[in-house]
C-alpha cells in the first residue's frame, strides 16, 4: 500500500501551477476581480493629498478675487507660491503634477466652447489680418527681450506667445509643448506672473488712453481686444470704454483665442520634441498635442451646433476653474530658490511683448478702421 502513494518528499509541488485545488472558498479568484479595483483605489489615493492643498489654495485664491476684484490667475499663482513649501512633502507631488497637467489640457479643450467660426468671420479681413500681424510682432517681441535679458528662447517664445494669444491659458498650452526639461518651472511662474500683472494693469489703463486718444467705440474695441492678455480682462476693458467697443473689442479677444491651436502648433514645429521624444518617428514629432486637436475639434462642435447659453456658461466656469487648479499647481510646484535667483531679467520678455502689442495695435487701430 505504501508503494502506491507518491513520493511527495522526493520532489515539490508547484501549487500555483494547480487550477486553484486548494481555494475551496474561491478567495484567490475573488482577489484577482478586486485587484483593478483596488489599483483604482490606491491611485486616487496617491493623487488625494496633492490635489486636496491644491484645490483649497486655488478656493482661497477665488475667494479673495470674488470680494477684491483682483485678478483670478493672478491670486491663484500668488496663493500658490506662497504655499510652496508644501510641495517638500513627496505625498503631494502625484497630485499636483496631475493638477498642472491634466487639469491644464482639459481645460484648455473646455475652452473651445467659447469660440465660433462665425464669430471670426465676423471681425472682417483687414481687421483679421490686422490682428494677425500684431500676433506676429508681439511674438517676435517677446523673443527679441528674452535674447536682450540673456533668457533662454524657449522664455522668450512662452512670454511671446502668451502675450499674443491669451494669457495664462496660451501659457500653459505653450509650456506643455516645451516641457519643463527646457524651461524651468520657476521661469514659467515667473512669466505668468508677468503675463498676469500686465493684463490686470492693461485692463485699467488701456480703456483711459483710448479716451485720450479719441478714440472711437470700434478703434478703441480693436485696441483693447488685440493687446490685453486675458480674455475676461479684456472684456472687460471694452465694456469700461463703451457697450459697443465691449462687444467688438470680445470678437477681437475671442479670434485670438482661436488662433491658439495654430501657435502652438507652429511652435511644436519650430522647436522640435524635448531630448525624451527625439528617437520619434517623424508623424509622431509632427502631431498635435491631443488637447490642440480636442480644442479644436470643440471649437468646430460649437459653430456646428446651437449650444444652449446656459451650458456655454458651465463650459466657461469649468474651463476657469481648470486652468486656476493648473496654474496654482504649478506655482506650488516652482522652486522659489530658483524665482529669487532670477530676478528682473525674468520679466522683461514679457514687458517687450506687452509694449510692443499696445504700440502696433494702436498703429492698426488709428489706421485701418
Amino acid at each position: 500500500m505504501a508503494d502506491r502513494l507518491p513520493k511527495t518528499t522526493d520532489r515539490r509541488v508547484d501549487w500555483d501551477s494547480l487550477p486553484y485545488g486548494g481555494d475551496l472558498f474561491g478567495e484567490l479568484q475573488l482577489a484577482q476581480e478586486a485587484a483593478p479595483a483596488a489599483a483604482r483605489a490606491s491611485a486616487v489615493a496617491a493623487l488625494w493629498p496633492g490635489l486636496a492643498v491644491c484645490s483649497v489654495a486655488a478656493g482661497a485664491a477665488a475667494w479673495l478675487s470674488d470680494h477684491y476684484g483682483f485678478p483670478i490667475i493672478l491670486l491663484g499663482l500668488l496663493v500658490g507660491l506662497s504655499l510652496n513649501f508644501i510641495s517638500h512633502d513627496a505625498r503631494t507631488h502625484l497630485g499636483l503634477d496631475f493638477a498642472s497637467r491634466t487639469c491644464l489640457r482639459i481645460g484648455i479643450v473646455v475652452l473651445g466652447f467659447q469660440v465660433t467660426v462665425a464669430q471670426i468671420a465676423a471681425l472682417g479681413v483687414a481687421p483679421f489680418a490686422a490682428l494677425a500681424v500684431v500676433m506676429a510682432v508681439t511674438f517676435a517681441a517677446g523673443m527679441g527681450g528674452a535674447r536682450l535679458a540673456g533668457q533662454s528662447r524657449y522664455a522668450g517664445i512662452l512670454a511671446g506667445g502668451a502675450t499674443a494669444v491669451c494669457g495664462a491659458s496660451a501659457a500653459l498650452a505653450l509650456y506643455g509643448v516645451i516641457g519643463k526639461d527646457r524651461l524651468s518651472q520657476a521661469q514659467f511662474a515667473l512669466t505668468l506672473v508677468g503675463v498676469s500683472l500686465a493684463s490686470a494693469l492693461a485692463m485699467s489703463v488701456y480703456p483711459v488712453l483710448a479716451a485720450e486718444f479719441a478714440l472711437h467705440d470700434r478703434q478703441a474695441g480693436f485696441l483693447i481686444g488685440a493687446s490685453i492678455h486675458d480674455v475676461a480682462q479684456a472684456i472687460g476693458g471694452g465694456y469700461a470704454f463703451s457697450d459697443a467697443a465691449g462687444s467688438y473689442a470680445t470678437i477681437v479677444k475671442l479670434a485670438r483665442v482661436a488662433l491658439l491651436a495654430p501657435v502652438v502648433a507652429l511652435v511644436s514645429l519650430a522647436i522640435g520634441p524635448a531630448e525624451k521624444g527625439a528617437g520619434q518617428p517623424v508623424w509622431k514629432r509632427l502631431a498635435l498635442p491631443w488637447f490642440i486637436v480636442a480644442f479644436l475639434l470643440t471649437v468646430a462642435f460649437n459653430s456646428l451646433v446651437a449650444v444652449p447659453a446656459p451650458l456655454v456658461h458651465v463650459a466657461l466656469v469649468a474651463s476657469k476653474t481648470l486652468l486656476l487648479l493648473a496654474v496654482t499647481a504649478t506655482a506650488m510646484r516652482s522652486r522659489m530658490d530658483l524665482l529669487l535667483q532670477m530676478g528682473w531679467r525674468a520679466i522683461v520678455p514679457v514687458a517687450a511683448a506687452t509694449l510692443a502689442s499696445f504700440a502696433v495695435s494702436l498703429g492698426f487701430a488709428a489706421a485701418l478702421l
